[in-house]
């Protein structure tokens, strides 16, 4: 083989290699920005494309991903004049290459001082209770403030968080002091609280126990009522039934009187001084006085 060949072959070769380095794979969720002859061109999405030499050339990779953006702290100052540090952290994803690319210099950057002056702006029209207590609100004023003044630049703002709220030393010290102090007083509540219902259950029980033994005694004696009337009605049914004994037989009017006089005589042991005796039950007594001389 001569040296025309091998220089041919060289050449091709060459041109192969060439070609092989201006030929670009671009990933998934990627996105590159080609100029051509220092103009914008056109964006390769995902796929194989191929670089003319000497005529494009890749102004910028991009990624597409949500990107995760944690700022140092910045120092603020609230309505009522407390300074104090906040660091942010911002989601956001691009959306339009060509605008990411050549809508600001320094996109990062850029997103960085508009966080901070906008946290300022609104930090500004709130005292140090409610910036303490605002988070969600400063968030979502934050993002859509944020959103719309980087639209421009082909980024959407997704998110915005405050990540850490850091006041003064001694701000913090009379804020957990305060914290202190009202717990305590939440204990003392509950304390308090705790006291008073056992007072109540305690009256309650003694209440309801006097209750039980005014019923005990109440029925106690309704008991011993009942008890003294049925022995009342079980006395006076046997003496009518002694009664309707006495004249179902026909007794005599003797024995009636000698009956009366035996009831007198239970009567006169008792502690009676005077003892007065009906006329038909004397002039029996006569009688049987007389009957117990003859028998003398």
């Amino acid at each position: 083989m001569d040296f025309k060949w091998i220089l041919i072959l060289g050449i091709i070769f060459l041109a192969i290699v060439f070609l092989a380095f201006h030929v670009r794979i671009v990933n998934q969720s990627k996105s590159v920005v080609v100029e051509r002859l220092g103009a914008y061109y056109k964006t390769w999405g995902t796929g194989v494309h191929f670089l003319v030499p000497f005529i494009d050339r890749i102004a910028m990779n991009i990624s597409l991903k949500e990107h995760v953006v944690d700022f140092d702290p910045q120092p603020v100052i609230t309505k009522d004049n407390v300074t104090m540090q906040i660091d942010t952290v911002v989601y956001f994803q691009v959306t339009d290459s060509k605008l990411y690319t050549y809508g600001v210099t320094n996109p990062m950057m850029a997103v960085e001082n508009l966080t901070a002056t906008t946290l300022r702006n609104i930090i500004g029209d709130l005292d140090l209770d409610g910036t303490l207590t605002s988070r969600d609100l400063i968030n979502t004023q934050m993002r859509a403030i944020l959103d719309e003044a980087t639209d421009k630049w082909g980024i959407k703002v997704n998110r915005v968080e405050l990540k850490n709220i850091l006041p003064p030393r001694e701000i913090q010290d009379a804020m957990e002091k305060q914290m202190k102090a009202e717990r305590e007083r939440r204990e003392a509540i509950l304390q308090a609280e705790g006291r008073k219902r056992s007072e109540i259950l305690i009256a309650e029980g003694e209440k309801e126990s006097a209750i039980l033994r005014a019923d005990a005694v109440k029925e106690q004696k309704i008991r011993e009522a009942q008890g003294e009337a049925e022995a009342i009605a079980l006395v006076q049914k046997a003496n009518a039934d002694s009664l309707t004994v006495l004249s179902n037989a026909k007794v005599s009017d003797e024995v009636l009187k000698l009956k009366s006089l035996e009831a007198l005589q239970k009567v006169a042991d008792g502690q009676a001084t005077k003892l007065i005796i009906p006329s038909e039950i004397q002039d029996l007594t006569s009688i049987l006085a007389s009957a117990k001389e003859v028998t003398k």
